[in-house]
């Protein structure tokens, strides 16, 4: 319970050295996460269903070599590409979104520090380290933000195109 209590402090600290943007990152991080799992569930879940529901709806087909058969086998292909798809230019949005927002962070801490420079002067390095603070820490937490998501969405990109080409693998035409 000591080291929950220890780790809450430790993030607390961090978030206030870093300034009110650091809420904004962690809520793009939030949800580029809720999005990128829900992804991973449906690839793993929902969408194994959905393909052995198509395959066999295809295999069920008397006609599978007409040119109506083979529009059908392109529409099954092509929904099950928009349902494997959903979401994804999203999570790419937030991945892009996290480095943008820790800039802002950036700008707001630059800021601070020249407010502070014109009422102080520049005598006083300890009240100037805390906007510089500010400017820096968004800025790093952005960038690592948005590295976690770019990794896990590449993979993730790269398991939908496995699963489409695997679905347009298992229904022959011919």
């Amino acid at each position: 319970m000591l080291y929950l209590m220890e780790l809450w402090e430790s993030i607390r600290d961090f978030l206030a050295t870093g300034g009110d943007v650091l809420y904004i990152v962690m809520g793009v991080l939030f949800l580029m996460w809720v999005l990128m799992i829900e992804r991973y569930w449906y690839l793993t879940g929902a969408f194994p269903k959905l393909r052995n529901d198509i395959i066999a709806k295809w295999d069920a087909r008397k006609d599978t070599t007409s040119w109506y058969a083979h529009r059908i086998r392109e529409a099954w292909i092509s929904e099950a590409n928009d349902k494997l798809n959903a979401r994804i230019l999203l999570i790419k949005t937030c991945v892009a979104l996290c480095p943008l927002v820790g800039l802002l962070g950036t700008v707001t801490g630059m800021i601070t520090v020249f407010e502070i420079m014109a009422v102080q002067g520049t005598g006083n390095p300890r009240l100037m380290a805390s906007g510089i603070s500010m400017a820096t820490i968004p800025t790093m937490a952005g960038m690592v933000a948005a590295l976690s998501g770019m990794f896990f969405a590449t993979r993730l990109e790269s398991k939908v195109r496995r699963a489409k080409e695997g679905l347009v693998d298992s229904l022959p035409h011919h």
